[in-house]
């Protein structure tokens, strides 16, 4: 592998951010969506293996002592291979002194808490389809 991060929107293939979405069975909107929201966050990380996307992650925050990372994933066939660490560790490092949040797909918390994060005890959520988070696993 031959890894290359990119800390910009330039260039992005939004539709692959669809596809890779898809193909990990996470949610995903429109690649014009998917654009506004990346450009639109403080934090973005791209990996590229040569010039294929493998994998990618955002966080939004105020920049000062909140963050949320939404959109970490990576292509099944480079998962296991610490591609999701690296962009893990380039957001939180690029988003210094800030606490940070997230929802895991159901199943994949071990991977977060391999990065140091924990379970909430008063985690809420409110969100546009409750019924289809509760059926996915998110809510109870």
């Amino acid at each position: 592998m031959n890894l290359r991060l990119q800390f910009d929107t330039n260039d992005i293939d939004w539709n692959l951010i669809v596809d890779i979405l898809r193909e990990v069975g996470m949610g995903y909107h429109t690649s014009e969506i998917h654009e506004r929201a990346f450009n639109n966050s403080h934090t973005v990380v791209f990996v590229f293996d040569e010039e294929r996307l493998v994998g990618f992650g955002r966080a939004i925050s105020d920049g000062e002592y909140q963050a949320a990372l939404y959109d970490i994933a990576v292509l099944p066939s480079y998962q296991g291979k610490g591609i999701g660490k690296i962009i893990i560790q380039a957001i939180v490092r690029n988003t210094p002194n800030c606490n940070f949040i997230l929802y895991a797909s159901p199943g994949k918390e071990k991977f977060y808490e391999k990065e140091n994060f924990k379970r909430m005890k008063t985690g809420m959520a409110l969100f546009v389809d409750a019924k289809k988070m509760k059926d996915k696993g998110f809510t109870e």
